[in-house]
């Protein structure tokens, strides 16, 4: 099994959970304004949490914030000092999921963005809407978060024809991949 980095480096030395399609990374950042002017401050997802503890589950993980389109489980999700951390695996079972690590892979998509609702905020000096308490409903690999920081660190995979992908495939990505970038 390879370690594939994509994304932007956390700076966090993760473990490794799962066999094939494992990945980890932050869905949400403290202290960054968004593309929406928002920033989530430390503790703004302590109370869903718990609440998610409670009914002993985790919140989805979504295609592009689809509800019909999951696309895999989150086996650890926490607050720590930077943010929403996330550990989880692809379901590779399935055609998004195989598709998802695809692009991961290419470092095509690592995007992760948070659905929720708004319990407490307050403005900041600045204009920044600060999201003090949050509900949080799900948590989708995304192809623009609107936190720019929001993203997966690493993807743990097997080799493309251990994941039923072919080297054509996987080729034939790599080239669109490279052709789309400026």
């Amino acid at each position: 099994m390879e370690i594939f980095e994509v994304g932007r480096p956390t700076g966090r030395q993760l473990k490794r959970l799962a066999p094939d399609g494992s990945f980890a990374g932050y869905a949400s950042v403290f202290a960054v304004t968004d593309a929406q002017g928002d920033r989530v401050l430390p503790g703004a997802f302590a109370a869903s949490l718990g609440d998610w503890r409670r009914r002993k589950a985790l919140p989805p993980f979504l295609w592009q914030h689809d509800m019909a389109e999951p696309i895999g489980r989150f086996d650890r999700i926490e607050e720590d000092a930077t943010g929403l951390l996330v550990e989880g695996r692809l379901a590779l079972e399935t055609a998004r999921g195989r598709e998802a690590l695809a692009l991961l892979r290419l470092g095509a998509l690592d995007g992760l963005s948070i659905g929720y609702s708004t319990v407490a905020a307050g403005v900041a000096g600045d204009g920044a809407r600060l999201l003090k308490t949050l509900t949080l409903h799900e948590i989708s690999l995304v192809t623009l978060p609107a936190n720019e920081a929001a993203r997966i660190a690493w993807v743990k995979a097997a080799r493309p024809d251990e994941a039923g992908l072919s080297q054509a495939i996987v080729s034939n990505l790599r080239r669109a991949a490279a052709a789309l970038r400026p």
